[in-house]
């Protein structure tokens, strides 16, 4: 009996790239008036990456991973988590649950869970297949899960995760993380800790940025090496600073930190990709006044 060859999930950071195409993209309304441009750009992504099934590099196996709303179980460990991201654009709001009809047009699986993050769901399920001894590539840009990217020994070879940008059709693996952040994949989340996150409202310390935070681990190896090294620094305003919020960077490295454990709602063998059944694709296309795709 021949051997199974290697899998290769793709798993789509649907929230983030419907953020992105939003501001990307210009503005669309189909037939009935409704917004409709991020769900085109969307859709135009899916299209890609269905056609890749029988590419080198092409999923075998592939779900779109969504969040299922503002609240996770990080706000129970800090109240203020992502508590001042504004509203989302008026036209954008539709455009939500188009996401899933498109996903479903495509009969690819659409897994949300209720009290946990997109990126928490990708993580769970890159690294169980990654166990698995298959390949993972996220489709997303988004920089904390570039926690994930790299490989481990499995029965086929090396089981990598990598990340794709689809809007700059790039692929991100070490190199490229190193190059953001200057430390391995597995520091980012130290880096992370320490310059805090704006958009999320993680605190990180005051006055250290991306530069000085990839220094401070690069040089020590760990976020605690780092606050540890703080009170035999020259005097300046770092060290205070290094001191007086060890505490806010501590909590910033547990609400950065990918759970990659979590009970997976669907098996990852039920996201095998096939052919898309045409009917329900031209229908949800026709829809939206996508005709350019049914060419």
């Amino acid at each position: 009996m021949a051997e199974p060859s290697k899998q290769h999930l793709y798993l789509v950071d649907g929230s983030s790239y419907i953020f992105r195409a939003y501001h990307r993209l210009p503005p669309l309304t189909n037939p009935q008036g409704t917004p409709v441009g991020a769900v085109y750009g969307y859709t135009t992504m899916l299209w890609k990456l269905a056609a890749d099934l029988d590419a080198a590099d092409g999923p075998t196996h592939l779900a779109v991973i969504l969040d299922a709303g503002s609240i996770s179980f990080r706000n129970g460990i800090y109240a203020e988590y992502k508590a001042n991201r504004p509203p989302a654009p008026e036209d954008l709001v539709p455009q939500f649950p188009l996401i899933r009809d498109a996903t479903r047009a495509f009969s690819l699986p659409c897994i949300e869970e209720v009290g946990l993050e997109a990126d928490d769901l990708i993580a769970s399920y890159a690294r169980e297949a990654q166990r698995m001894g298959w390949d993972v590539t996220i489709v997303s840009s988004d920089k904390d899960l570039m926690q994930l990217v790299g490989e481990v020994d499995g029965p086929y070879g090396a089981a990598r995760i990598d990340m794709l940008d689809t809007m700059k059709n790039q692929r991100i693996y070490l190199e490229e993380v190193e190059e953001k952040f200057g430390v391995p994949p597995e520091l980012v989340g130290d880096v992370l800790a320490l310059m805090g996150d704006t958009a999320d409202n993680v605190p990180g310390i005051f006055g250290v940025g991306p530069k000085t935070a990839s220094k401070l681990i690069a040089e020590h190896g760990s976020l605690t090496a780092a606050l540890d090294s703080a009170p035999a620094m020259k005097p300046s305003k770092l060290k205070d600073r290094l001191i007086e919020s060890r505490s806010d960077a501590e909590l910033s490295k547990v609400l950065v930190t990918l759970k990659e454990d979590c009970a997976l709602p669907q098996p990852i063998a039920e996201m095998k990709l096939g052919p898309v059944p045409p009917a329900p694709l031209a229908a949800f296309l026709e829809q939206h006044g996508f005709t350019s795709l049914l060419r």
